[in-house]
């Protein structure tokens, strides 16, 4: 047997020590005196002497036997010198242990954070892995997008059943902000965008001669697409994100939780009035910036192209029918119905920090937008395959 380093006395030291009894191979490490935040500056000095000291052993017995206290620090520092003596491939363990340093170095647990380095890769394989991290995760937002939704329409059928169980209050607050307080940021957008279409128009055709069709391009863009399609990518940046945020700082307060334990629903009194309110809200929002944006085209084509009022009104009447009009209001439930669920869905899915929210917020946007542009080809292709 060997006797190396420090005194070790026992409990009434006052400072921090240990000491190393050897058995061939087996060590025995044994601390003394207060291990403590106190002598933080020793404790870590010590600590940074032991993988020296024991070099060679292949067993470590940590006996705490005499020391007089333990706290959070000493604890953490002793049970680092555990985790590193395991690391590198030595057996280390505690004996004589009280019952309160048992479950102080239980509580105490060091953990690596860091975390092994990783060996370095090319980046090619960095490449094809984060794309197969970006197809993984859209099959699992597909898939969790088609159960949530399943879950939605049981919804509405429980409702359907028993109407009374629906909440019409939230519809019409939901109403109010979605639909009302965006009617001033819609139409000065669609309006803008009206003017900017029919300057490039009229600035394009001037060259062939052809100034007056700059008001069949105005009136079947706006109507078609740029109506709904601009007013879907603002909604979706403006209430999903704030469906999102409510929601989600609904679940870190554990406020949905509670919603379930007194037997209520969530999707019944939080997802089916935002989906509906958006549902509702969505077509009259286009219709404003349908009209926003054949007034800023008119206002270009007058002041712009010299194209006056009644021979623009007349254009717009032979360039466009009822069908042109109704595309764009037919795809705007179910952009809404998109929305809606993409929001709902990342706000249930908030964790317990701020980080989680943010997260969550600007990814309901990006889902949103692009799924709003995906939805608006697809009804493209319909129509035009059905040469509507």
């Amino acid at each position: 047997m060997a006797l190396k380093t420090g005194r070790a006395r026992g409990p009434d030291v006052m400072e921090p020590e240990f000491a190393i009894e050897r058995h061939g191979g087996e060590a025995r490490l044994i601390l003394a005196g207060p291990w403590t935040t106190v002598d933080a500056e020793r404790i870590e000095r010590l600590a940074d002497g032991f993988a020296t000291d024991l070099k060679g052993a292949t067993r470590v017995l940590i006996d705490l036997s005499r020391v007089g206290r333990l706290d959070t620090l000493g604890a953490w520092v002793v049970d680092r010198a555990r985790a590193t003596f395991q690391a590198s491939g030595v057996d280390a363990g505690y004996v004589n242990l009280t019952q309160e340093q048992k479950i102080l170095l239980n509580e105490v647990t060091y953990r690596d954070v860091l975390g092994k380095p990783q060996p370095a890769q090319s980046q090619a394989v960095d490449i094809l892995a984060d794309v197969g991290q970006a197809m993984v995760g859209s099959w699992r937002d597909l898939v969790g997008g088609t159960s949530f939704l399943g879950a939605l329409v049981a919804a509405i059928g429980r409702v359907l059943r028993n109407p009374s169980k629906f909440r019409f209050t939230p519809l019409v607050f939901h109403l109010e902000a979605v639909g009302l307080r965006s009617v001033p940021i819609i139409a000065l957008i669609s309006f803008l965008v009206g003017c900017i279409v029919a300057q490039q128009g009229i600035f394009q055709l001037r060259k062939f001669g052809a100034t007056p069709f700059v008001v069949d391009l105005i009136g079947i863009l706006a109507l078609r697409e740029l109506g709904v399609l601009l007013t879907s990518i603002m909604i979706a940046g403006r209430s999903g994100s704030a469906f999102t945020a409510e929601i989600g700082s609904m679940k870190m307060r554990e406020e949905i939780d509670a919603l379930r334990v007194m037997g209520l629903d969530p999707i019944e009194v939080l997802v089916l009035p935002r989906i509906f309110a958006l549902m509702i809200a969505l077509p009259l929002l286009t219709f404003v910036a349908d009209i926003a944006s054949l007034f800023g085209g008119g206002v270009v084509a007058w002041i712009y192209g010299s194209i006056s009022q009644d021979v623009y009104l007349d254009r717009l009447r032979n360039a466009v029918a009822l069908n042109t009009f109704l595309v764009g209001l037919i795809k705007a439930p179910f952009m809404a119905l998109v929305i809606g669920v993409i929001a709902c869905i990342e706000g249930l899915a908030v964790k317990g920090s701020a980080e989680s929210l943010g997260r969550q917020v600007t990814a309901s946007v990006v889902k949103s937008i692009f799924m709003v542009i995906v939805v608006d080809g697809l009804f493209a292709m319909f129509f035009a395959a059905i040469k509507y």
